[in-house]
Parts: structure tokens; sequence; C-alpha cells
């Protein structure tokens, strides 16, 4: 059967880039639609594994790194994009519209929910709008959540990547599912006992990810921190930040690797879906400082792996740092913890889901046509 993948966009390869690389192991994709392609070629082989891969873009592309601009045009461009006209099987990749994508009554399609969809009209309008924009934009917000809510019946089953998730669809979109943890590469990030003195945070540097409440609390205290990524926030955070901040751009895994594994702890300020990179972090055997809601609250165990704080404020991760420097943390407990988490297990826990869905689909053909 011809596999097919479907993902909202391809642009830096991160954390959900790292997932979409373990479903192409999993299902040795032919064909692959996105809104735009905008990732390098050197990222699509991590993607694709060196696949000979049809990548199959919509208008959007015209406006590359502008398209999301038109944000409340996504839901249409998903919607109008196959071409698939044979039986196949669908696997889309989920944090905007991808779950959006037109199949066929002879194709089954899985939709793997990476984040909550489109937090900028459900959840996190202030953040990426202003009261003034939230106001004018109301009246598209309200009808885009309609769309939104419409789309989400287009996949034959929806796999949460954390119960956060999963119970944020119940909510929004009325859906029960179930979960398959997201994978890390527990095989790059190795366990490291000997720790530097510095903390790390790695991240996209947008405005949900809340690296301005870490960059707030260290401007405040006499410890370094190292800040890894790139995004639309660099410049403002730079402008801010004190001599004991530094700054790296984008780095390779095994640079990343390197820096968190000798790290003293990992800072996580976000309301993460799952958090692939604090689980990474794990695995090389750091402990995590991070905001107890969202995904991470799910794998980092509190006083063990790392220590939790329950308000997204600066002075609560000043307050986390330091009962963090009062705990002595055993590393080789916290990797073991990670491997709960390996990319062998979500490999082989998403191909039994398919497979069985499969297997009910056949089934349930041969009873229509006996």
């Amino acid at each position: 059967m011809k596999k097919i993948l479907v993902v909202d966009w391809l642009d830096k390869y991160g954390g959900a880039e790292r997932v979409l690389t373990s479903l192409n192991k999993s299902f040795n994709f032919s064909r692959c639609y996105t809104l735009i392609n905008n990732m390098s070629e050197e990222n699509l082989k991590k993607v694709f594994q060196h696949n000979d891969i049809e990548i199959i873009e919509s208008p959007l592309k015209l406006l590359k790194s502008k398209f999301r601009y038109l944000f409340f045009l996504f839901p249409y461009f998903i919607s109008n994009l196959s071409q698939e006209k044979n039986k196949c099987l669908i696997i889309s990749s989920s944090f905007a519209v991808a779950k959006g994508f037109r199949g066929k009554k002879n194709q089954l399609h899985i939709c793997y929910f990476q984040a909550r969809n489109q937090r900028y009209i459900w959840d996190e309008e202030n953040i990426y709008f202003t009261k003034l924009q939230a106001f004018i934009l109301n009246p598209i917000l309200s009808l885009l959540r309609k769309i939104d809510i419409r789309q989400s019946k287009r996949p034959d089953f929806i796999v949460a990547n954390s119960f956060f998730v999963k119970d944020w669809i119940k909510k929004h979109y009325k859906i029960d599912c179930e979960v398959i943890y997201p994978p890390v590469d527990t095989k790059l990030f190795k366990l490291e006992k000997n720790k530097s003195g510095y903390y790390i945070t790695t991240a996209r540097l947008e405005p949900y990810k809340r690296i301005d409440l870490i960059v707030d609390a260290f401007n405040n205290i006499n410890e370094e921190l190292y800040i890894v990524g790139d995004g639309s926030t660099k410049k403002s955070l730079k402008a801010k930040a004190n001599e004991n901040i530094k700054f790296y751009d984008f780095l390779d895994a095994e640079s990343v690797m390197n820096l968190v594994s000798k790290a003293k702890a990992f800072i996580h300020a976000g309301i993460e879906d799952f958090g692939i990179a604090p689980v990474e972090a794990q695995s090389c055997g750091t402990p995590v400082i991070a905001f107890n809601k969202g995904g991470v609250s799910e794998t980092v165990v509190n006083g063990k792996t790392g220590v939790l704080f329950e308000y997204q404020t600066a002075g609560a991760i000043l307050d986390a740092i330091k009962r963090f420097n009062k705990i002595k943390f055993n590393y080789r407990l916290i990797s073991e913890h990670a491997a709960n988490y390996s990319e062998e297990k979500f490999i082989s826990n998403v191909k039994k889901y398919v497979e069985s869905k499969l297997h009910n689909l056949k089934d349930n053909n041969e009873k229509e046509k006996g």
C-alpha cells in the first residue's frame, strides 16, 4: 500500500522534525504533502533519510518565509492539496492544520497530533497578537475555530503525543484518542556524569517558549546560562540579556548533545505539548528545571529527575533553582528514566497501532463484500 505523509510545513529541523524522521523510518513514505517547503537540502535528508520522496506544496510556496501572514488561509490550502485517488495510508503530523488533509473513502487517514493545533486561535492569542490585533481579528479567529473543529473530523483516527494534548483534543474537538509518546534519540544523548557549572535551554526563540522569563531570572543571579536556538525574539532577548547569558544559533544534534550533557541543569519555562528537549536532557543525565504544566509534567519526576515550578514567572524560576541546588541528583537514574521514550519504543508502538487499524479496515471491507 502506498504511504503518504502530510505535514503543516517544512522549515527548521527541531523536535517536531525529529518525529518526522522516526515516522519515515517506520513507514518509508513515497510522497509528502505540505503547505510549504522552506527546509534546507541538508535537513530534508535528515527527515527522509535520503529517500527519493516527492514533495508537493501549496501555492503558499510563492510567499517563501512570509507565508505565515496568510495563516487564515491555511485550512483552505490543506483541504485542496491532495492528488491521491487510489487506496493509500495517510499519516498526517499536525501542529496546525495537517489533520485537515482531505482523504477519500478508500484511504486510511491517521493523524499524529504533535501539539495543540493552531494555538494562535485557541489558547495563546495574547502571545501571537496584541490586544488591538486580537480585537480586530476576532471575527476571523472565531470562524477559524469553527473550521478547525470541522477539519478535526477528517482523520479516521487521531493519536496524541501526550495526555496533556489528549485532554485538549477531548475538550475542543470532543474526540477520544490514544497516546503515543514521541521518540527521543537516547543513543545520541548519552549519559554524562561530569557536569559543568552552566545552565542551558534549547528552543525555537518564539514568544510561546517564554525564554524571556529565563533571561529575566538569570539577569538577577550570577550564574552562567547558555541559550541555543534562533527565532523572532532572539534580537530582543539578546538586547536585554546580561553578560552571564550566552547565545548560540541552531546547532547540529551532536553539538547540542555536547552542551546539554555537560550542563548543570536544563531550564524550561514554556508550556510544551510534550517537550522533546527536556527528555533529551534527561537522557544525558542532566536534571530539568521546568514549569509544571503540559507534557513536561508527564516526563519530569519532581525531586528525582528535576525540579518543577508552579508559576510561569521569573521569580518562580529563581525559587526552583534554589531548590535544585539543595538536591543531590543521581545522573544515571535520570538517564534510565529517559529510556522510556526511546525511538525504538516509538517506532514499535506506532507500527502496532497503524497495523491494528489497517487490519480492522480489512476485516470491515471483507464483511461489506460478504
